[in-house]
């Protein structure tokens, strides 16, 4: 998509900026210490331990020796975006800096971190092992759904630390509107609950490639048939959230060997999913 950029008077020193959340799913960054590189520079090695159940004890014999087994689960990359922008230098004097000045902050504040959101949601809610779909019309009704969510997780034997919820504002407004004492009980088991604008929750998203037609501005929209999400709950060790690599780069006219213009590229790698093995421990409920 070509530039759009409205001069501005030389009195206007403020920005219509968009409205965006902050990211909502940081809170779930895997452990960079547990996880090693792969033989291809596009996979990570992921550590599983399992050992032996428990044996009869003999008196006379002692104990039956068990076995360990450390193994290691092999994942590849499945998100891989970036961007180039390019502002005239006049450009962006006669919008009083602006034009580029502030190009960095909103696009990662509109674009970059809500569609990154989007792709590890949807990645979990796709990947869950209990799922859910039913409309949340009420307080009583959602706290009803999320207990039976926890429920679910607690028949798996899912640990009970390192639960997060992740919930609509629809939903929590619904859950806010009650009396504290018939929601405290259920919140508290979460170790956080993140309220998550329903514009980046579905359990479906499509990528847009920036080039094909129709698809020049990028980003990404809700999948066909895909459905909005009421609540993920999601066992923190059950994911893998995972940013590979993450640069900036900011060009100036003077090195710039194409135009005398401002460059700004960025561009992001990572996996977003659910663990092998741990598909238990991620709970989607999705509306109707």
């Amino acid at each position: 998509m070509s530039n759009n950029i409205r001069y501005a008077k030389k009195y206007t020193r403020f920005l219509n900026e968009a409205y965006a959340a902050k990211a909502a799913a940081a809170c779930l960054e895997a452990d960079r210490s547990l996880i090693r590189e792969g033989a291809n520079a596009h996979e990570l090695v992921i550590p599983r331990l399992t050992a032996d159940g428990l044996a009869d004890y003999s008196r006379g014999a002692g104990y039956t020796r068990g076995g360990v087994n450390l193994s290691w689960d092999t994942v590849s990359f499945n998100y891989e975006r970036g961007r180039m922008f390019e502002v005239d230098v006049l450009d962006d004097a006669e919008t009083q800096g602006i034009a580029f000045g502030r190009l960095a902050s909103e696009f990662m504040r509109t674009r970059a971190i809500p569609e990154a959101d989007a792709f590890k949601f949807a990645q979990l809610a796709a990947g869950a092992g209990n799922t859910e779909a039913a409309a949340i019309t009420g307080g009583e009704a959602a706290i009803a759904a999320i207990r039976a969510g926890t429920a679910m997780l607690d028949d798996e034997d899912v640990p009970y630390e390192d639960r997060y919820l992740f919930v609509s504002h629809k939903v929590k407004g619904l859950i806010d509107d009650l009396d504290i004492t018939k929601s405290k009980a259920v919140l508290d088991r979460f170790v956080k609950v993140v309220t998550v604008p329903q514009s980046r929750f579905f359990d479906g998203i499509e990528l847009l490639d920036g080039t094909s037609e129709g698809e020049e501005a990028g980003g990404f929209r809700k999948a066909e048939g895909a459905s909005d999400l009421n609540f993920l709950i999601v066992h923190r060790p059950s994911s893998l959230i995972f940013t590979k690599y993450e640069v900036t780069k900011i060009i100036s006219p003077d090195s710039n060997p194409d135009a005398d213009a401002w460059r700004y590229a960025y561009r992001c790698a990572g996996i977003a999913e659910v663990l092998p093995g741990k598909a238990k421990g991620i709970y989607a409920h999705t509306a109707v």
